[in-house]
């Protein structure tokens, strides 16, 4: 057990990234199930739609589970009472200061981790008061930092200023890169792409069968010098964007059509570069626990290895 676990309440110290309306109660669940931590979504604004999924939780599993908070993207102040009052003793702030939740959440007995994509980030989330960081490379999907800084440059940056837990997320698909993760001072690890392309995730074939067959170069930073900044697969549509050299979140007004249609060309498919490391689409408890094994067996081989 390490300061992540005990934070997490659960069996294992990995965490299911919050991806909008993919990560809900179907997907959350499982993960939770298998040992490790689900969480649910906020960022898609269907305030009424995840309050809902918060509760039915407690309908599929008894293991812990979490909720995540974008501050910038909450249209609905209420999700954050509600969730301090519904019983969930974990949850994750992002796209903003955690300073403005800060108190509310705290005081509510919740445990608090802030999502950061640089160093800069990490000492304000430190000084907000919160309890660990999730530590977020550039080679993860989603919302990025334009300046492209690696996780383990960035872990090791901020470990050197900051004693917190952290959870270190973009990039990592297997117990290779969680060993590689903990090896620079993460104590947990946060997976997207992974989980995306599990059997209980709900997005369309489509969506999953584009990560097995991509490769780690097969994805686009659009949007570098606006916001918001986002890594996601290579196609038509995103071409388009990267070639163009800006957006604005109108690109995701067909989000729907991709998650639930399979149309790779209605919005951004949110992907990280570990889509090159994923070959076959498999359980959440497979990944989970070929995941655990697969660290162990590393930490073993490289406890063997002296120079």
């Amino acid at each position: 057990m390490n300061r992540v676990t005990q934070h997490l309440g659960t069996k294992y110290p990995i965490v299911q990234a919050p991806m909008g309306w993919i990560a809900r109660s179907q997907l959350a669940s499982a993960v939770s199930n298998s040992g490790g931590l689900g969480v649910i979504e906020t960022s898609s604004g269907e305030v009424d739609a995840c309050k809902r999924e918060i509760k039915k939780m407690s309908e599929l599993t008894d293991k812990p589970f979490g909720v995540n908070l974008p501050i910038m993207f909450l249209q609905d102040d209420s999700i954050v009472d509600f969730v301090a009052e519904c019983g969930v003793k974990f949850v994750t702030t992002s796209a903003g200061s955690p300073a403005k939740y800060i108190d509310v959440l705290k005081g509510a007995g919740l445990t608090v981790y802030h999502a950061v994509p640089s160093l800069a980030g990490a000492m304000k989330a430190a000084e907000a008061g919160v309890d660990g960081l999730v530590v977020e490379g550039t080679e993860g999907g989603g919302f990025k930092n334009p300046e492209e800084v690696g996780l383990f440059v960035l872990i090791q940056a901020i470990k050197q200023k900051i004693d917190l837990p952290i959870i270190a997320a973009g990039g990592i698909a297997d117990g290779q890169g969680m060993a590689a993760a903990f090896a620079v001072g993460a104590e947990g690890i946060q997976m997207g792409t992974r989980f995306v392309s599990s059997e209980e995730s709900p997005v369309h074939d489509n969506w999953k069968n584009a990560i097995l067959e991509g490769t780690e170069s097969d994805t686009y930073v659009l949007n570098k010098t606006g916001s918001p900044c986002l890594r996601a697969i290579k196609t038509a549509y995103t071409k388009e964007i990267f070639e163009k050299g800006s957006m604005d979140m109108s690109v995701f007004g067909g989000v729907q059509d991709l998650y639930f249609g399979g149309d790779l060309n209605a919005a951004p498919a949110l992907t990280g570069q570990s889509m090159g490391l994923i070959n076959e689409i498999k359980s959440v408890d497979s990944i989970i626990q070929e995941t655990v094994q697969q660290f162990n067996d590393t930490c073993s081989h490289l406890n063997n290895l002296r120079i």
